[in-house]
């Protein structure tokens, strides 16, 4: 029997990485792109310890020619489009670049899926933040709830999300979006807020940090772990029609209270060391969010498997190693 073969887009990310792992586990071949960094040593840490068994190509989300030659190389069964610019606060400030990874980049790929023959199963990395403001009256957001997006961002990730739809629907393709809410790992870059906060708590416990300035405290959001919801991408895929579905917990944290937490495991009190500054707000603030995943979870069997807190311990364990280690 032949093997699947993957092909993924951002194959160096938190989620990139930790779906190759998986899909190798599932015997896949498992191909996949990164963008040439002058700084060789970042540009695959998080897959270097998979060098040996996948096959990664430079490419990029903005050169169509490039991505229609490996994939035709490449010819794929599945593929994951997980590359974007995914820093939510950052796409304020660099909007035009964000919509033409996270809008175009998907509309790019479907043409080539469709230019050659439609057979290749897509997935479309697709997010929480397209719901923006808008929350069903019982407190939760789920794949009928209205999407009214806050940040260029979201707005790119919609087009991404209905673009992949419309070619579902147009074109017959299999096209599939899975609506992921916020998920974390020791491999979150450290200038997301989740690592931010463990990787300075840290910093403070060990005498190399004196503060930790952040926006605001008061935002809410579901926070799960990348390694398991890189499962649920395989089983929307892996399904046998083409749907749209929300991986999330169903549970929803302030960040304050991961502040809370972290300082805490460390025994520290973290009103010695928050300073908060606007810098660090969005223009539109996004308040809450909390994920229904009730269809996932019903129709194709998926779970998240780590808690929160295990998830925090995980990442506090990995600051707390290497930055002793440094």
């Amino acid at each position: 029997m032949t093997n699947k073969i993957a092909f993924i887009t951002g194959i160096s990310g938190q989620d990139g990485s930790y779906l190759a792992e998986h899909l190798l586990k599932l015997n896949y071949d498992v191909h996949g792109i990164v963008r040439r960094n002058s700084v060789a040593e970042h540009q695959e840490s998080r897959i270097d310890h998979l060098a040996a068994d996948i096959n990664v190509y430079y490419s990029d989300m903005l050169d169509a020619n490039s991505l229609k030659n490996i994939i035709e190389k490449v010819m794929p069964t599945e593929i994951y489009n997980l590359a974007a610019q995914s820093h939510v606060r950052i796409s304020s400030e660099i909007p035009e670049f964000t919509t033409h990874i996270n809008a175009i980049g998907p509309l790019r790929i479907l043409e080539i899926i469709r230019s050659l023959g439609g057979g290749i199963r897509f997935y479309q990395a697709s997010s929480s933040e397209m719901f923006g403001k808008s929350v069903d009256n019982d407190g939760f957001q789920r794949e009928t709830t209205k999407m009214i997006p806050v940040s260029p961002y979201g707005c790119a990730k919609l087009f991404g999300y209905n673009i992949t739809r419309h070619y579902r629907e147009a074109y017959r393709l299999f096209a599939a979006n899975g609506i992921l809410f916020n998920h974390e790992s020791p491999r979150r870059a450290s200038n997301f807020v989740t690592s931010k906060i463990i990787k300075t708590a840290v910093q403070i416990k060990l005498g190399k940090a004196t503060k930790l300035t952040l926006g605001n405290l008061d935002s809410q959001r579901d926070w799960g772990h990348s390694r398991d919801y890189v499962k649920a991408m395989v089983k929307i895929i892996g399904h046998t029609t083409p749907d749209d579905w929300v991986v999330a917990t169903g549970e929803t944290r302030s960040v304050r209270q991961l502040l809370e937490l972290v300082f805490g495991r460390l025994n520290l009190d973290y009103q010695r060391y928050v300073i908060q500054d606007p810098k660090f707000m969005r223009p539109e603030e996004l308040q809450y969010l909390k994920g229904d995943a009730t269809k996932i979870k019903k129709e194709l069997g998926w779970k998240p498997e780590t808690t929160f807190e295990d998830m925090i311990d995980e990442m506090l364990e990995f600051w707390l190693r290497n930055l002793n280690a440094n």
